[in-house]
């Protein structure tokens, strides 16, 4: 008799909240999911790993994996890295008959746009000042990939918010690894003439990256102290999160979960990407799985090389991260 479970795929983070948070994740899809055994696992920094979470559902008597990426798109985590080590662990479990099925990623999706707009207005609402919103600027900040589908959903998602919620205008930078990073756009905002800015991480939990995306915009707001910068919270656990994470779940059960490949770099030739074309899929995070968190990780890892991923054919670009800040080619 066939035994169901559900399985969460995170990235993994050098941050304790953030990895507290993802944990949090799976009590909230125990509550949706009662009659499945729930667990999770990373793929880097953090444990327990993948590996380790599919493990704890086979102890269970789980023979049927419901995979859901804990990821915001489906760039090149959850194309290669995450179904690789999936793929790699239903070959090797010989002792039992195991079947994993992926769903597709959050991706763009009406809940979690209205998850977007309730984090956006919480920041409004907390302003000391009253900025109409034709007078403001959104500026909707991505993880930042090397996969050009994943990063064009920001700007769909940015015009989504800007023009549903009536801002002024909607501009997007990203954290890492693509252009313009987090302080050249918001340099450029700035010459705009609004006078508040919303800097919104579009990000699923905390963690270094979103320390830095603030940072950043304490440094930017110190030098137009003329311009109101407000600093708007992530997705986290807001309720249209979780609910999209349980259809995604729901959507294996059902069929609906391939992911839209029309503009994949690795099945296509995409403008500038014509080599990713048919790259292997494999993981390139072995170096880097469950080497800790916080004070637990000492290894001397800065994340600026590329796991072995092709590389961004831009990573040079004037508002890029070989330029502007190294250290934000992760």
């Amino acid at each position: 008799m066939t035994k169901t479970g559900v399985m969460i795929c995170g990235h993994g983070s050098r941050s304790t909240d953030a990895v507290t948070q993802f944990a949090a994740l799976k009590e909230k899809l125990t509550e949706r999911f009662p009659e499945y055994p729930v667990e999770y696992g990373f793929l880097e920094f953090a444990t327990p790993i993948i590996r380790e979470g599919l493990d704890k559902l086979c102890d269970q008597g789980v023979d049927h994996i419901l995979a859901v990426p804990g990821m915001l798109f489906a760039a090149g985590h959850v194309k290669n890295d995450i179904a690789s080590v999936l793929n790699q662990y239903a070959s090797e479990r010989n002792d039992i008959d195991l079947k994993i099925e992926f769903a597709r990623a959050l991706d763009i999706d009406p809940k979690m746009l209205y998850a977007a707009e309730g984090r956006i207005a919480d920041a409004e609402a907390s302003a000391e000042t009253q900025i109409a919103r034709e007078d403001t600027l959104l500026m909707v900040v991505g993880r930042g990939t090397s996969d050009p589908d994943a990063n064009s959903n920001i700007n769909k998602i940015c015009r989504m918010l800007w023009e549903g919620m009536g801002y002024g205008w909607g501009e997007v930078c990203y954290s890492g690894v693509t252009f313009p990073l987090v302080a050249p756009g918001l340099e450029h905002a700035a010459k705009l003439g609004y006078k508040r800015i919303i800097v919104f991480p579009y990000f699923l939990f905390t963690g270094i990256l979103v320390e830095r995306i603030y940072s950043i915009t304490d440094e930017i707001a110190a030098q137009f102290p003329q311009i109101e910068f407000l600093k708007a919270g992530y997705l986290n656990d807001h309720k249209g999160v979780i609910d999209t994470f349980e259809e995604r779940v729901r959507g294996i059960i059902s069929g609906d979960n391939l992911m839209n490949c029309l503009l994949c770099k690795y099945r296509e030739q995409i403008i500038g990407f014509e080599a990713h074309q048919g790259l292997p899929q494999e993981s390139h995070h072995h170096h880097v799985e469950g080497i800790g968190t916080g004070e637990a990780h000492t290894h001397d890892h800065d994340h600026t090389h590329d796991h072995g991923h092709a590389p961004h054919p831009h990573a040079d670009h004037p508002h890029g991260p070989g330029k502007r800040n190294p250290a934000a080619a992760e």
